[in-house]
């Protein structure tokens, strides 16, 4: 197929995009390895960094939610990226004047975490104004390209250069990746339409035809729940939605279980450990690239019901790893065969969330998902741990990938229309952002 052309506007987008990516892949961990090497954290104030800023992040993005949604979305993508850039930098500062805390890391944490949900709702819904619906399968399997490749080459050389040069200078990296990602929205220009306003009655329409459904609170709680009720009304998407909460968590859970099993339990040296992980991510290039013909040959029921299936069947490998060069390749092989289905799957899955959502709810639509996801994997992962503490690190492994194997059941039995999807099948004219 010949490579499709999505103009000028679109290409900056997708450079900002991959610039953040691979800054973000170069600080990949850096805020828990600061905590380690520089202020002598322990366990639980590690752990307490890795979970808590998130968390504090996804409650702060829900009230960001409309906020985003009723603005022009190119300025909220800078905006963004200026505060992360911010927040980033603002650790080497504190390093270097001896004054880094973990309440400052913790802050940091959870500034990110906020931003990259508010920044993902607004880069959606720029998206479905930017391009033809057609197109969307397209842009979305790019971006999924680049997030692989950018965490397969990212933290091994994030790694190295916190090696030679200290712990901070990937933060300093990090900065100045979202500083060009700023530069690059910047420079896209163009006119954005103007966003609708927030309801002044305590209904608000759900879809296309106009429809309203009453909220039962004032405006602005109406305003501030109109994503997950569109979410959760929704039956493909709710089946999708929680579907992708399960197999997400499970597999996030599974990080932490597994690096106690291959570096206390079996001895892998950290090299090793290192490229179990970032030589199958190599595989979400294969997956990404795939996905549009794969639709055309197959059509996008079959493949959000096959690979999303397939994505889910391996995790249960893990539990078989062993020691030396086989258990080795037992790891990258399992890893592999889940990042090439995700990696298919992903933009097939974002592209049907943007067709089936109106303009008017698409950032607080994407704003809880990312909330239902971040929120799944935190509690997951934190009795995935409490599973290995009691039981060993092998049986939460095998209790995840049994759970894995039961998430298929969520999958909807078919991806048709709802009369509350808002994009026609085909391109029609409208007003918004072009090249």
């Amino acid at each position: 197929m010949a490579r499709r052309r999505l103009g000028r506007r679109f290409g900056l987008l997708w450079a900002a995009y991959a610039v953040s990516a691979y800054g973000s892949g170069l600080g990949f961990g850096a805020l828990p390895l600061i905590a380690v090497l520089v202020l002598r954290a322990g366990p639980a104030e590690v752990s307490a960094l890795s979970a808590a800023g998130p968390a504090v992040g996804a409650v702060v993005a829900v009230p960001l939610a409309p906020w985003v949604e009723f603005r022009r979305k190119r300025p909220v993508m800078i905006v963004t990226d200026l505060v992360r850039c911010a927040a980033l930098a603002s650790v080497p500062v504190a390093y270097a004047l001896g004054i880094l805390g973990l309440g400052q890391l913790l802050v940091v944490s959870a500034t990110l975490s906020a931003a990259r949900i508010a920044s993902g709702a607004a880069s959606g819904a720029y998206l479905k104004a930017l391009l033809r619906p057609e197109d969307l399968l397209v842009a979305n399997a790019r971006f999924e390209s680049t997030n692989w490749s950018s965490i397969a080459v990212g933290p091994p050389l994030g790694g190295a250069a916190i090696g030679v040069l200290g712990p901070v200078v990937t933060l300093v990296a990090d900065a100045l990746s979202h500083l060009l990602s700023a530069l690059c929205l910047v420079a896209a220009g163009g006119r954005e339409e103007a966003p609708p306003r927030p309801p002044a009655r305590a209904t608000e329409p759900t879809g296309a035809t106009g429809t309203t459904m009453p909220t039962g609170t004032t405006a602005p709680a109406g305003a501030l729940l109109g994503g997950w009720r569109h979410l959760f009304h929704d039956p493909v998407l709710r089946a999708l939605c929680l579907n992708n909460m399960a197999v997400s968590g499970l597999i996030m859970a599974t990080e932490p279980v597994l690096a106690v099993l291959l570096l206390r339990d079996l001895a892998f040296p950290p090299w090793q450990y290192a490229l179990a992980f970032a030589a199958p991510c190599l595989g979400g290039l294969v997956g990404s690239r795939l996905a549009r013909r794969t639709v055309a040959r197959h059509g996008r029921r079959r493949v959000i019901g096959v690979v999303g299936t397939l994505r889910a069947v391996w995790l249960i490998g893990l539990a078989l790893v062993g020691p030396g060069t086989v258990g080795l390749l037992t790891v990258m092989a399992v890893e592999l065969a889940i990042i090439v289905h995700m990696s298919l799957y992903t933009p097939v899955l974002a592209t049907l969330r943007l067709e089936r959502t109106p303009r008017h709810l698409v950032a607080r639509t994407l704003t809880a998902w990312s909330i239902a996801q971040q929120a799944s994997i935190a509690v997951l992962t934190a009795l995935g741990g409490l599973l290995a503490t009691a039981t060993g690190p092998r049986t939460a492994l095998l209790v995840a990938g049994l759970l894995a194997l039961a998430t298929p059941l969520l999958l909807p039995r078919s991806d048709r229309r709802s009369p509350r999807s808002s994009t026609p099948p085909r391109a029609t004219p409208r007003s918004g952002p072009r090249d």
